[in-house]
């Protein structure tokens, strides 16, 4: 894996912000390129569906800000290229290829822990249904976890990645992050998902085994059977295949 900064990437790293997805999108467009937005301390961090994201001082919160090519279906296949760029990453900075596995559809885990989440969100919209600006946003343990007090019943538990070994700044972690995303946009971009989704399911946690989608008051329980490819999660299921768009996962 390449550790040179990625070309042609911008680097921001702000003392303190508020979110550095709301930040990314502030400043998307003046931009000039594809930029990398790192908050050494966030206030107001923000997770999936609403969420906030507790983000203790030392911990890894960041953004890249780029403007996508594609529809809105394929913009979506970004969180793939940030969660095998996360596990790269997490690899580099330990040497250990056992500890990490992929939560579909956007956490790291380490030892079964959650280590890591990821955030899109786009703003502005292009010709041709295509999406201006997009901030794919990333949250690392780093050296702390946020209390459990308030995770939701069967929430995976959080771990921090100094439980693997490692001890690196939110800058350090960047220079190793920033070009493995940067590696994956660009089998991404020339070769399409195909080689994304293979990846991924090499990563998969709990492929093969029974686990609970969530979406709403709905839960669908079923076999993890595969992901498709326009990165659904397929499980099988008593009354069948289901085909599941968008979910939390529970094991």
């Amino acid at each position: 894996m390449s550790t040179e900064w990625p070309e042609g990437v911008g680097r921001i790293v702000l003392p303190s912000v508020d979110s550095t997805n709301a930040e990314a999108i502030r400043q998307a467009p003046t931009l000039a390129g594809p930029t990398w937005i790192l908050g050494l301390e966030q206030t107001r961090g923000r997770a999936r569906r609403g969420r906030g994201w507790v983000d203790p001082k030392g911990n890894f919160s960041a953004t890249l800000a780029l403007r996508p090519e594609g529809d809105p279906g394929q913009v979506a296949l970004y969180s793939f290229v940030a969660a095998l760029a996360l596990y790269d990453a997490c690899v580099a900075a330990t040497g250990r290829t056992d500890a990490f596995a992929l939560k579909w559809p956007n956490d790291v885990l380490l030892n079964g822990g959650k280590l890591a989440g990821i955030l899109l969100e786009s703003a502005g919209v292009a010709g041709q249904g295509g999406l201006m600006h997009l901030a794919v946003g990333i949250g690392v343990n780093l050296v702390e976890v946020p209390l459990v007090e308030g995770l939701e019943q069967r929430a995976v538990r959080p771990v921090s990645l100094c439980e693997a070994g490692a001890n690196l700044t939110p800058e350090a972690f960047l220079d190793l992050l920033a070009p493995a995303f940067a590696a994956w946009e660009y089998r991404f971009k020339t070769y399409g998902f195909a080689p994304l989704r293979e990846a991924f399911l090499a990563r998969a946690a709990r492929l093969g085994e029974v686990i609970t989608a969530r979406t709403g008051t709905t839960e669908t329980t079923g076999t993890f059977e595969t992901i498709d490819e326009a990165g659904n999660l397929v499980l099988k299921t008593s009354a069948g295949r289901q085909v599941i768009a968008a979910a939390d996962i529970f094991f």
